[in-house]
């Protein structure tokens, strides 16, 4: 059988990971009809279906798992390997494939990762904005951000920031002529704005903790959206209650633009975690990732 062009297996990976070929088209800088030409080509050449394609979907056959197994792993070991070889180079270079949530990318990585990239000409950094959290061996980043250190066997996690605290606050436009809710259940009453979560699509529960007590509670309003920075800026609008990171409220707080809403259930969290992959050898610019963002206290 003719050797098969690892451009044309890696393009595979990509569509089965994606389950589109839109997505892994705009992934790999292809055309999203080159790309469906390529997989029909390599599915001619190898007398096997690899795909199942329907209007809205794409998914693997069984063929297609079975080689999707086989090459995963395999292209993701070559490409450690290569990363590992700029180490002989007098500068570090390559590119770092770091996914995150909005908030995790601003005020945390951004910052220390700025200087780094004016240092270092050679290294690229992309972000990919997440609330996932993500398999990134599987999507193929090189590390990825959550809250906590609580990772995978496989994984290590390095500590990026310090605590975090959630808030509750509305503008005084919008909490003028309303009864501010008592416990996180008065929230109900309230118009507040939604989270969407990528993982299962649903809105996210916010979360609440006093004297020890947990609980969380669903809510309802006029807006829902999947980015922090649009809840914060609906809230100053006057749109309802948001649940955001203190840090981001506190100068609006402080500005009289936000009041605080159920400050006493406010609940606190672990600072941001990056991890990644625990391996042998980790790319020398993903070295210089981990130690720009470590955070003081490790």
């Amino acid at each position: 059988m003719t050797k098969e062009n690892l451009n044309d297996l890696q393009a595979f990976v990509a569509v089965a990971h994606a389950r589109s070929f839109t997505r892994a088209a705009a992934q790999l800088g292809l055309s999203r009809s080159a790309l469906s030409h390529a997989m029909l080509a390599l599915e001619a050449r190898l007398g096997v279906r690899l795909l199942t394609r329907t209007t809205r979907s794409v998914s693997t056959t069984a063929a297609g798992d079975r080689l999707l197994n086989v090459l995963a792993p395999r292209l993701t070991e070559i490409e450690q390997e290569l990363a590992s070889l700029t180490a002989m180079r007098d500068k570090p270079a390559g590119t770092v494939r770091i996914t995150a949530h909005d908030h995790a990318i601003t005020t945390a990585l951004w910052p220390r990762l700025l200087p780094l990239l004016r240092q270092y000409p050679d290294i690229r950094i992309e972000f990919n904005v997440d609330y996932a959290f993500t398999d990134i061996a599987a999507h193929r980043f090189d590390a990825g951000v959550r809250v906590g250190d609580r990772v995978d066997k496989d994984m290590i996690a390095v500590r990026i920031a310090p605590e975090l605290r959630m808030a509750v606050a509305g503008s005084p436009q919008y909490l003028a002529n309303r009864r501010r809710p008592v416990t996180p259940h008065g929230l109900t009453e309230h118009c507040c704005i939604n989270l969407r979560l990528p993982t299962h699509g649903g809105l996210y529960a916010w979360d609440f903790e006093k004297d020890g007590k947990s609980l969380n509670v669903r809510v309802d309003g006029q807006t829902v959206f999947n980015n922090t920075f649009l809840m914060l800026q609906a809230a100053l609008d006057g749109m309802g209650l948001a649940y955001v990171p203190y840090d981001l409220v506190q100068p609006h707080i402080e500005g009289k633009r936000l009041e605080p809403v159920l400050e006493d259930w406010w609940p606190r969290y672990p600072g941001y975690h990056l991890y990644y992959a625990n391996r042998r050898q980790i790319s020398p610019a993903l070295a210089l990732v981990i130690e720009a963002l470590r955070y003081p206290s490790q």
